[in-house]
């Protein structure tokens, strides 16, 4: 026969019937031989073709040459900034690399597409698609192009999910740097935002609930949805989906609110607090759901909810999970006012979160991305080994974050893999994890983020100069800089090595100092490690560690742990927008690919760290990562909280009592949210403007520790090195400059 399903039919024929086509009689063992035979090739070919489609794919999608990268100029922009069209830095990357990376899906859904592009500003008829909307928040304006057709900021992107279309973040929303500089930007690839994503969540819920109060914002937010003739047919069913979305807005805001000393202004985001929370929500069950409400106290110490309200409250729930629309008619029977209803006011309900979610303060600058595929460990405390799948499974957390839509489910059928990896394989009801994640794009990325390289000083000066601006503050001083070279290895280089930025094969390993030993704010690693939910199906669920066997994941638990279980349980869930086929095929080739392309191998972690032990299997992450300072100079503000505005500052010590008034130390109160660059201190300026005040004295803003360069913190040897004088800050500085 001449085609595969031929040679099926006659080698189960001889199976049947143990004889060949001429009627001989053949063995068993020769026939199983020939199907497996079959099968390896018919998977092998499936596997190429498949292959072969996604190059296909990933050659179309690269098609996109906008002049410019598609970047936009602003004129009399937030706090007064005015620039011209951005300019690109040599970064290893082309314009189709940029515009693919800014415009590739990764699975996020915050609410549909067409409600994002239809929508008014509060108080205003101007969409929030407009560029001066887009950059009050801090994110980049883009014209628009074939693959961007409405012109949405850089990372902002169409996501088809369900039969659906919705509008998400991609990586390059958090991770897409500018710096201004007399007139003109400089794009910075896998530069840190300077976004405030908190503050646009907050202006669109506001958006959306005065559209569903003024009739006549309201008409005009209907006519334009339908006229877009996509997901919505009749007003009716644009106000019903109006009212859901802008309830998810709602509650997503309200369950990750943080007291005012906490706001995190912009540049920063407890990305991880805000995880944590979703994770929670979409586990919890009903059975543990009763128990949270009826410890829920009042002013007086009393219970806030009788039995028989809990009861009605939770009534028809599933007894495995609270799936999403499960979770908003929770909240929304907590608040009615029907009889057998408990009718909770604004402080009650805020005193039900406390209890189900723990509060994201510990915000952390956005971090860069150049070398981080090259990275043996990454996040801020060394959290995700980044060997094996572990990119995978790290930007499946993060798209669980930044809105990916999960529809995990209960299910009593068979096998399932994601059940069976997140240790459920003994429950009789099982988790299902379904969700909008984009396994086989996050695996791309990834991928992609090896080429990017590190931006240079001296190619931004370069650039600015052809621009006709006056450069002579960017100007390296060759003997300053080779002075400060020697400083830097004296001072800097046992923590954070030096690398040739485009060498292929290098690797990026992490040196860990424990937070004693640095001295830097430790909320963002102490919450990673003590914040503790509910487990819904994982309880008594089994989980590996690096130390000492499995760990028993209890009912109120740590969140890295369930964190760790619903992300395997993804991972291992092919996707369920597609054939049975083809998300079969393009999961095994997105797991081959991701293991196959991924040249780091699992190590142990270095630096000065407390160790994992059995009693405390996570003691190594109450710790902070120091990196290559390749591109250092573009990423302000520093630490990992954001504390320090300028390499200069950090340079400094922090002011402590009995210090004389006149010498100079770390500022204890900036503003943030200006781009215009301070070449000279190098980061962004901090002063004479209406930005965002960040306070160090506030909880998880202090800008103490790592004061090396001023002799107040000691190196890994526990040596502390003099405190370098003015001229030795200066020259340490302009070496700075060169990596």
């Amino acid at each position: 026969m001449s085609n595969g399903s031929g040679v099926y039919i006659h080698v189960l024929r001889e199976i049947l019937t143990n004889k060949n086509r001429d009627g001989q009689a053949i063995t068993f063992k020769r026939t199983l031989w020939r199907l497996l035979k079959w099968l390896v090739v018919t998977i092998l070919v499936l596997f190429l073709l498949s292959s072969f489609y996604v190059y296909v794919v990933k050659w179309a999608e690269s098609r996109d040459d906008l002049q410019d990268r598609g970047a936009k100029g602003i004129e009399n922009g937030w706090l007064g900034e005015t620039y011209a069209t951005p300019l690109y830095l040599e970064q290893g990357w082309s314009a189709s690399d940029s515009l693919w990376f800014y415009n590739t899906t990764q699975g996020s859904g915050l609410m549909p597409y067409d409600f994002f592009v239809s929508l008014e500003q509060e108080g205003s008829e101007t969409l929030v698609t407009d560029s001066s909307f887009i950059d009050h928040f801090r994110y980049l304006p883009q014209h628009a192009s074939k693959f961007n057709p409405d012109g949405l900021p850089v990372g902002f992107v169409r996501d088809e999910y369900q039969g659906g279309d919705y509008v998400g973040f991609t990586c390059a929303a958090c991770h897409t740097g500018q710096v201004n500089y007399s007139g003109q930007a400089l794009r910075i690839d896998g530069g840190p935002s300077m976004a405030d994503m908190v503050g646009l969540l907050h202006a669109l819920e506001r958006a959306m609930d005065e559209t569903l109060k003024d009739s006549a914002k309201q008409k005009r937010f209907i006519d334009r949805v339908l006229a877009r003739n996509n997901d919505f047919d009749t007003p009716d069913e644009v106000i019903v989906g109006l009212t859901k979305w802008a309830n998810v807005v709602e509650l997503y805001n309200t369950v990750n609110h943080v007291k005012k000393s906490s706001r995190y202004g912009y540049a920063r985001l407890d990305a991880f607090g805000r995880i944590y929370n979703r994770v929670l929500q979409h586990v919890i069950n009903s059975e543990q759901a009763a128990g949270i409400l009826s410890s829920v106290v009042g002013a007086t110490g009393e219970r806030i909810l009788t039995d028989a309200e809990i009861k009605n409250v939770l009534a028809g729930m599933n007894k495995t999970i609270m799936n999403d629309d499960q979770f908003y008619l929770l909240v929304s029977r907590l608040q009615s006012k029907e009889p057998g209803m408990p009718g909770l006011n604004q402080r009650d309900m805020l005193r039900v979160r406390n209890a189900f979610f723990n509060e994201p303060d510990a915000p952390v600058s956005y971090p860069f991305l150049w070398d981080i595929a090259q990275s043996d460990y990454v996040q801020w405390n060394g959290l995700a080994n980044n060997a094996g799948l572990g990119p995978l499974g790290r930007n499946t957390g993060e798209v669980i974050g930044v809105f990916g839509i999960l529809d995990w489910k209960e299910s009593d059928a068979g096998f399932n893999l994601g059940a069976y990896l997140s240790g459920q394989q003994r429950k009789q009801n099982k988790m299902v994890f379904d969700s909008s994640i984009d396994l086989h794009n996050l695996g791309l990325l990834e991928s992609r983020l090896k080429s990017l390289q590190s931006p240079l000083w001296v190619d931004a000066a370069e650039k600015l100069a052809q621009q006709g601006v006056d450069v002579s503050d960017w100007a390296i001083d060759a003997e300053k800089a080779d002075k400060g070279r020697l400083l830097y290895q004296e001072y800097c280089q046992a923590c954070h090595e030096v690398i040739q930025r485009d060498n292929w094969d290098r690797l990026m390993v992490a040196k860990m100092s424990k937070l004693e030993a640095i001295g830097t704010d430790p909320k963002m690693a102490m919450n990673s490690v003590t914040y503790k939910g509910y487990s819904g199906n994982f309880e008594d669920t089994l989980q590996s560690v690096d130390v000492g066997g499995d760990v028993v994941i209890e009912e109120y638990a740590p969140v890295v742990q369930i964190l760790t279980s619903a992300t395997k349980g993804v991972v291992a869930t092919p996707d369920p927008d597609k054939n049975w086929l083809e998300s079969l095929l393009d999961w095994i080739y997105t797991l081959f690919m991701s293991f196959t392309e991924n040249k780091i191998k699992p190590s142990l972690k270095a630096g000065n760290y407390e160790p994992d032990t059995t009693a405390n299997p996570y003691n190594s992450l109450l710790a902070y990562k120091a990196r290559s300072l390749n591109g250092i100079w573009a990423t302000a503000p520093y630490l990992h909280n954001g504390s320090v505005p300028t390499l200069y500052d950090l340079l400094l010590p922090v002011k402590r009592e009995g210090d004389p008034d006149d010498g100079e130390y770390r500022p204890d109160s900036f503003k943030v949210g200006k781009r215009e660059f301070d070449p000279v201190k190098v980061g962004f300026v901090y002063e004479n403007f209406d930005g965002f005040e960040f306070n160090t004295a506030n909880e998880g803003n202090s800008n103490w520790g790592h004061e090396y360069a001023a002799g107040k913190t000691a190196q890994p040897s526990g040596e502390v090195l003099p405190a370098l004088d003015k001229q030795e800050r200066l020259e340490l500085l302009e070496f700075l400059k060169t990596l």
